[in-house]
């Protein structure tokens, strides 16, 4: 009966658990403990975690209680969380999946993390990932692949979760965690959730600080929730969000809640669907996906316009000059000389060499020889630069749309549902793994906020998601619009055989 209980308390959602620590029917402790118990019987199943923190969250979740006791109540008080490895938690491995970071324990707390904290939250640990976010599968992470909770009907095959967030993905599928944070270069938010039947939402950029987490993109990257549902994706991004002196990108503006959007009428928005995502070899399943989504959107009254975004095609190959080369540049800061690994060479630039030789990982290594050599002279106006203008004609074709009076565009999430671990085809031409991104990197080119919510399963009983982009700063539009299509799609979770 016991066991019972605790599995009863890890499935339940954040606003689901909020509401029981209100009715004082659960404490934190209890809550924490079972997402504790479920991280230490499955971990070693999925890999989700690369760190676990039972002390400290045990600590944080008995400090939590003695809050509500005495009547302080934040946003998420008491609620367990995954933390990405990409967060610095002070005093915590944050090491980005990566082993040139080795060892490393900050002397500081992420902007996002600390929002989190001060609104009550608990850590439960940190999350694989791909190495310094740069995959579609979890399977770059120096901790080896996660594996998704997910299984096709009728098979044992491991299928990946999705990255970089994988372990983010996974966790939050598989119940070891309440949410989890997550961070979206191209797609490594709204992919991994598609794969793993989560919603998963990128805000706007300048929504969340970028201080404190480690740098892939800085033009591109952004924070955001993983969640079991659109209301708790809501809640957690609440929290996550705010302007922040220490990051000049962060915005200004005013945190909403984001929970009071949801169940208000869809009648008079306007919803586009691009022609130019209706790629070729597109399966007949995430056609079909799109169709349903299209009109259940009807259904709930909004009118769906047909639009075009006619620089899309050029997008996927923009991004995978602009990613690279601003990850190089930001990698240059691992050279073994303040943190993480070492190498001894003869000289210090022998030091240099074998310490970034042994720290960085194949995936990494490969960005980071394309970005040099489209920032080198003699490149970088016949890339680089062609790139970011490419980039300013993706967010042009936005706006032109949005002007137009759209109120947010509907499109597939992935091309795909997930895909098996170690797949020869995709280890053997990194371009097909690049074309995972390719619904997912124009929302990133852009700025723009985009959420993937689950829609259904594919023939092999694997989720598929919808995609919804939005506005710059109007996430409150996508978890209404998100909204509704939850709640005609359903909510999916994995079978359990772990």
């Amino acid at each position: 009966m016991f066991e019972e209980t605790m599995t009863e308390l890890a499935s339940l959602t954040i606003a689901e658990a909020r509401e029981k620590l209100k009715a004082r029917d659960i404490t934190s402790v209890e809550l924490t403990q079972a997402y504790l118990d479920a991280i230490e019987t499955a971990n070693a199943v999925f890999n989700a975690y690369v760190a676990v923190t039972p002390d400290q969250a045990l600590a944080m979740a008995k400090a939590s209680d003695a809050r509500r006791a005495s009547g302080t109540v934040g946003g998420l008080e008491g609620i367990p969380l995954g933390i990405k490895d990409l967060f610095a938690t002070l005093d915590v491995h944050t090491q980005a999946a990566s082993h040139i970071l080795d060892g490393f324990k900050p002397k500081y707390e992420s902007t996002v993390t600390q929002n989190l904290w001060d609104d009550g939250a608990v850590m439960l640990g940190k999350l694989n990932m791909d190495e310094f976010a740069m995959g579609s599968s979890n399977e770059t992470s120096f901790y080896g692949p996660v594996i998704n909770p997910w299984k096709a009907e009728g098979s044992n095959q491991q299928l990946v979760p999705g990255g970089s967030s994988g372990g983010s993905a996974a966790a939050v599928a598989a119940h070891l965690c309440a949410g989890a944070t997550a961070t979206d270069t191209g797609g490594s938010i709204r992919q991994p959730a598609a794969f793993t039947g989560t919603v998963g939402i990128k805000p706007t950029y300048g929504r969340c600080s970028r201080w404190g987490t480690v740098a892939f993109a800085s033009s591109l990257d952004q924070a955001g929730p993983i969640a079991r549902d659109v209301r708790d994706a809501a809640i957690m991004l609440r929290s996550m969000a705010s302007v922040d002196a220490k990051d000049t990108t962060s915005v200004d503006l005013p945190v909403p809640d984001y929970e009071a959007s949801l169940g208000q009428s869809l009648k008079g928005m306007k919803i586009g669907i691009p022609k130019e995502y209706r790629v070729e070899g597109m399966p007949e399943e995430i056609e079909k996906l799109w169709s349903q989504g299209i009109q259940w959107l009807k259904d709930a009254g909004a009118e769906i316009v047909d639009i075009s975004l006619p620089h899309t095609k050029y997008a996927l190959p923009a991004y995978y000059i602009v990613a690279p080369a601003e990850a190089s540049s930001n990698l240059a800061r691992y050279d073994g000389v303040r943190y993480g690994l070492r190498v001894d060479g003869n000289d210090i630039l022998e030091m240099y060499e074998k310490t970034r030789a042994a720290g960085f990982g194949t995936e990494v290594k490969r960005r980071i020889m394309i970005g040099t050599y489209v920032l080198s002279a003699g490149y970088y106006d016949a890339y680089y630069l062609q790139a970011q203008k490419v980039r300013t004609l993706i967010k042009r074709d936005f706006e032109t749309v949005f002007h137009a009076g759209v109120d947010a565009i509907l499109t597939p999430a992935t091309p795909s549902s997930a895909f098996g671990v170690a797949d020869e085809s995709l280890a053997a031409d990194p371009v097909k793994m690049y074309l995972n991104d390719i619904f997912t990197v124009t929302v990133n080119m852009a700025g723009l906020p985009g959420i993937a919510v689950p829609a259904g399963l594919d023939h092999k009983g694997l989720p598929l998601g919808l995609q919804l982009i939005g506005k710059p700063f109007e996430e409150e539009t996508l978890f209404r619009i998100a909204h509704v299509i939850e709640q005609a799609a359903g909510k999916f979770t994995p079978t359990k055989w772990w």
